[in-house]
């Protein structure tokens, strides 16, 4: 755990860091959010994305070589889905096969497991970093995204069969599901939003987004067709989900690796390992208005949203600096404190 003098000056780094970069939008007060419960989650003291299920009130957490699966609404871990030592990245969620879908992604596989038992069903081949992963529920499919490789694996749930292998043109990062057909991914790799038809597992659009630097996480309101893309460059781009065109460029914390939105509140998020929740609040299709950042913890850069509730989920522990590191390498400058993972839940207020 960071010492008094140690914390005091990340704190004030991250609050002149996210000051700086809200300087060229003026910002408005956030909306109310409290930390209203911590978990402990113990080791592995590694994690990425988390999935949230409406149909259950499921959070799943890739949690090190393991899928930490607990009850969204008490906070009781209820389980685990192991055996995957290359590391877990991400999870889908196929409510209506009674499946979840992770990956292993030094093996280069994906693997479905069974909702009620959480024990693993099937190991799919994949190609090498299996990475992010959504399920498409117009197409039925589950796509994996193959990040350094630039690949797709699509994955037909009924059988756990692959049905397709896509070329992204390119390092890929976190994806979505429109809703309407189309598949969309950060190309970090060349900073742009990959389009795919989802019905003939086909890239048919590269949109580029200028001045983002290494896209990754991606979050879009499926009524306004607005996608939200977070990038390395402290800068969130909004795009028009049918055109491709960039409808804004906002700022946001450092760190970013994880974006939401949410759709009964009209607001985007991106989560920052620096400890800063940014929110931008979705005014109309050509509206966007950044709202001064709520503290979280430091390494909590990985999100989910209760769409319902609004609650925010996210992961983090202690950190120790590591002086031998240079300032430019975040993943090596510090170290974390073992078993000190834990889950936060971070609620709007009451109105």
């Amino acid at each position: 755990m960071f010492d008094k003098a140690l914390t005091l000056l990340f704190v004030l780094t991250c609050t002149a860091s996210s000051a700086l970069a809200a300087e060229a939008v003026p910002t408005q007060p956030a909306p109310a959010y409290r930390l209203t419960k911590a978990i402990a989650l113990g080791a592995p003291d590694r994690w990425d994305a988390l999935t949230f299920d409406p149909s259950s009130g499921r959070l799943y957490i890739s949690h090190g070589d393991r899928v930490t699966v607990v009850d969204g609404r008490s906070g009781a871990i209820l389980g685990e889905v192991d055996g995957f030592p290359g590391g877990t990245h991400d999870v889908a969620i196929v409510a209506d096969e009674g499946r979840g879908y992770t990956d292993d992604g030094e093996a280069g596989m994906a693997a479905s497991f069974d909702l009620k038992t959480l024990k693993v069903i099937h190991r799919i081949k994949a190609e090498a970093d299996a990475d992010g992963m959504l399920f498409d529920p117009t197409s039925h499919h589950v796509f994996v995204i193959d990040g350094d490789t630039g690949k797709l694996t699509v994955i037909d749930p009924k059988t756990d069969n692959v049905v397709a292998t896509i070329d992204g043109g390119g390092g890929l990062e976190f994806g979505v599901s429109g809703g309407n057909g189309k598949v969309y991914v950060n190309g970090a790799e060349k900073g742009e939003i990959v389009r795919i038809d989802a019905a003939t597992n086909k890239v048919d659009a590269h949109w580029p987004l200028p001045g983002c630097t290494k896209p990754h996480g991606l979050a879009i309101d499926r009524v306004t067709h607005c996608l939200f893309s977070s990038c390395a460059n402290k800068v969130l781009v909004v795009v028009d989900a049918e055109k491709g065109s960039v409808i804004a460029t906002l700022p946001i914390g450092e760190g970013t690796d994880g974006a939401e939105f949410d759709p009964k509140r009209n607001l985007a998020f991106s989560s920052n390992r620096e400890g800063t929740l940014s929110i931008i609040a979705e005014k109309s299709s050509a509206s966007f208005v950044p709202q001064s950042p709520v503290a979280t913890q430091f390494g909590a850069r990985t999100m989910a949203l209760d769409p319902e509730s609004g609650r925010i989920f996210l992961v983090a522990a202690d950190f120790t600096l590591n002086p031998k590191a240079a300032a430019s390498d975040p993943r090596h400058r510090y170290t974390i404190t073992p078993g000190t993972a834990r889950l936060l839940f971070l609620d709007p207020a009451p109105r």
